[in-house]
């Protein structure tokens, strides 16, 4: 880390990350959080497998007979529901504790025992003596046992080395901190420790803040931590700093918040050498999320479904109506049919947005003017699509290419939003979901013109208390409440 000054991550330095860990030639690896579910999955196979194949053995030992196979798979099964259960509530099937096998040795003969004493005592109660023999049990038992030690054994060490290899991929993350606490943390503790792979690191500068505000230089880094993050497809945004510095860290949390991501802080050197002492285990838990996304996965999931249906559907419907806008805006005047530009969505990744023409002109970048309710640029046929909102009607496209969704904060272009941005304190938390091609706004009557900061303020509060309260019923609401407010035209010009 030596190599790195002033808050800065060379391109050598984020590679060198990647190489270390071998992640650059792998295609495929294995997800983090799956690792405690496939060695759930192996702990239920061998209990029942050890179920049949020890009282299969020991009844054809005994009396050359072997029946009652659906019994022995049934017990199999309460024996492995019972392991599970108890396992898993003691967390015996976190990433950290599959790794450390030798630990988990006396725990595995613990639980199994006591499993195998009630699974004797159920035989007792239930009296299914002459199915299962004293002989068969202690088969079953004996050999789920040493089975379950061999298994732990061979996934600690397969784990370990897959980890090594960089075959396991946690969520992925941008590493943000002081030059200490960065240089205490490497590839396989985070991955480890805290399911986190890290595909890019910032170091900020060590100099002393001013008693209100961050310097240049601390703000030029988190700036690139960010834009990093939104570069390399991040999951979140994690902290390494002394939990110390509590002015430094609650600085740096108010600028992350011009992030979408889930942020978090690890613990910092001092608490990990206290958690290092046997007599304490590091749980991954000990980690602080400081910020997380206005959507849980499943959120999102749902959210993105209701885009991709109900977009393809209107699609379908609407096929016919737009080819016959497209030949009108065609004759209308000269020029393209579909208006294109450049504008910021999700964590401010920009796509291009695509509206039937209305105007003369198609501007782009620093060169953006506002349509008035006059202006002389919009076209005959443009002044009827802007005010029914039928130009919108190709941006169905950017819904099922991903760039948008059908509700959420209505995107600008790139000029106003940098203008808007250095106006507005929190105008930057719109971009903490997808833009939408209706929103929250647009249905209380903020649509078209904001000529003035209040008009725009106005429609952050809204955007804002959306994705504060978003809900996929509250999507529907907005998809109707649009219909209603078309028919109106309010504002639209």
């Amino acid at each position: 880390m030596s190599n790195i000054t002033k808050g800065e991550v060379t391109q050598d330095h984020a590679s060198g990350i990647l190489d270390a860990a071998g992640m650059k030639s792998r295609n495929f690896r294995f997800p983090y959080d799956a690792v405690g579910h496939l060695c759930l999955a192996i702990d239920a196979f061998v209990i029942i497998a050890s179920s049949v194949l020890g009282c299969s053995i020991y009844q054809a030992v005994s009396s050359n007979t072997v029946n009652n196979f659906e019994a022995f798979v049934g017990a199999g099964t309460i024996g492995a529901s019972l392991y599970i259960w108890m396992s898993h509530a003691a967390g015996f099937y976190e990433f950290t504790t599959i790794v450390a096998a030798r630990r988990n040795y006396r725990d595995i003969f613990n639980r199994w025992i006591t499993v195998g004493l009630l699974l004797t005592l159920l035989a007792f109660l239930f009296k299914v003596g002459a199915i299962f023999s004293r002989g068969s049990i202690v088969s079953f038992i004996l050999l789920a046992l040493v089975l379950l030690l061999i298994s732990r054994w061979l996934a600690a060490n397969i784990l370990n080395g897959a980890v090594a290899d960089g075959l396991v991929e946690g969520r992925r993350v941008v590493l943000v901190g002081s030059h200490e606490e960065l240089a205490a943390l490497n590839f396989a503790s985070l991955l480890r420790d805290y399911g986190l792979t890290e595909v890019d690191r910032v170091a900020l500068p060590n100099q002393k803040l001013s008693a209100l505000q961050l310097n240049g230089p601390e703000l030029s880094a988190l700036d690139r931590a960010i834009k990093a993050a939104r570069s390399k497809a991040a999951d979140e945004i994690v902290l390494a700093l002394s939990w110390s510095d509590s002015r430094r860290f609650d600085l740096i949390r108010d600028r992350m918040r011009s992030s979408p991501l889930p942020v978090q802080l690890l613990p910092d050197r001092i608490v990990r050498n206290l958690a290092a002492n046997p007599s304490f285990v590091l749980k991954p838990s000990l980690s602080i999320e400081i910020q997380r996304g206005p959507l849980s996965r499943f959120e999102q999931f749902l959210k993105r479904g209701l885009d991709v249906v109900a977009a393809f559907i209107g699609l379908v419907l609407v096929a016919p109506p737009m080819l016959v806008i497209a030949l009108i805006v065609k004759i209308d005047s000269p020029g393209p049919i579909l208006f294109r530009q450049q504008r910021n969505g999700f964590n401010a990744k920009q796509f291009t947005i695509f509206k039937f023409r209305t105007m003369t002109v198609i501007e782009d970048g620093d060169n953006v003017v506002q349509a008035t309710r006059f202006d002389q640029r919009i076209t005959r046929v443009g002044r009827i699509l802007r005010q029914s909102s039928l130009d919108e009607l190709p941006q169905l496209f950017n819904v099922l290419r991903g760039d948008m969704s059908l509700v959420g904060p209505r995107p600008h272009a790139l000029l106003h939003d940098s203008q808007y941005s250095e106006l507005l304190s929190d105008y930057a938390f719109r971009h903490h979901v997808k833009p939408g091609i209706t929103g929250w706004a647009q249905v209380n009557g903020f649509r078209g013109e904001t000529s003035r900061v209040e008009q725009m303020r106005r429609r952050v509060d809204f955007d804002l208390w959306y994705i504060n309260n978003w809900s996929l019923i509250f999507d529907i609401k907005i998809l109707l409440s649009t219909c209603f407010e078309v028919v109106r035209a309010r504002n639209a010009h």
